[in-house]
């Protein structure tokens, strides 16, 4: 048996893009290795080269991450609170790829996509959305041009028995513009408030994937405590 690592987070650097109103992250350096060593007074002795370090400003929702029930509930636990059972299992890509931008997926599109797969959901299944914006999210149409889940599709999915949802574009719900151009705000996202149900976003290279279900994802959030999301290294392992 052959076990194949694939890397479904986006690169963290300093020139990515990020949501509207979400702040670019800022990596620099703090403390270069000799730096360290002079000013902890090792050099004196001989160890000029030490340890470096890095200053991070970081949002909690750039790259690859998972929103906690806090993003929705001021009252809600932050990453801290997210099940590690919900992060490690079984995952399934349902590709909605030829969906217009802008587009919301239905719940019966979702089962329409489950039934093309010829695959039966189960309980803490961990469900990602292929909308195909990864493949540009360097460029800035990865804000814009992307379908998103509605309402009706995640409670379909959460009755379904899932607790962890994901998405290959910037935001689980449509794109800003198509929100007001229907006038239905986050519907997706609101859904935390009724049901406990954490979803992913900014996911890659799930392209990359052999087939559409058969492998385990790994998702395990950063134990940040009290924030509204938390930085993700999503991992697809795939056994043949």
């Amino acid at each position: 048996m052959t076990r194949t690592l694939i890397d479904l987070s986006m690169p963290v650097h300093n020139d990515m893009l990020t949501f509207p109103r979400i702040v670019k992250p800022t990596l620099e350096m703090y403390e270069t290795w000799e730096e360290f060593a002079e000013r902890i007074g090792a050099a004196q002795h001989g160890a000029t080269w030490l340890t470096a370090s890095y200053r991070v400003e970081l949002s909690d929702h750039v790259g690859t991450h998972m929103d906690s029930l806090r993003h929705l509930n001021d009252d809600a636990p932050g990453p801290e609170g997210i099940p590690l059972e919900y992060c490690y299992g079984d995952g399934v890509i349902l590709d909605f790829r030829h969906k217009e931008k802008g587009a919301g997926i239905s719940a019966a599109e979702v089962q329409d996509a489950l039934r093309r797969i010829d695959y039966t959901l189960k309980p803490l299944d961990i469900v990602l959305i292929q909308t195909g914006a990864s493949t540009y999210n360097d460029e800035e149409r990865y804000l814009t041009d992307h379908a998103g889940m509605t309402r009706e599709a995640t409670l379909r999915l959460i009755d379904q028995g899932i607790k962890l949802m994901g998405t290959d574009a910037i935001t689980f719900d449509p794109p800003v513009w198509a929100m007001f151009e229907r006038k239905q705000f986050w519907e997706a996202h609101l859904v935390m408030r009724e049901r406990e149900y954490y979803h992913l976003e900014n996911l890659a290279n799930l392209d990359q994937l052999p087939r559409p279900h058969g492998f385990t994802l790994s998702v395990f959030p950063v134990k940040w405590v009290n924030s509204t999301a938390a930085p993700v290294r999503a991992v697809a392992i795939v056994e043949d």
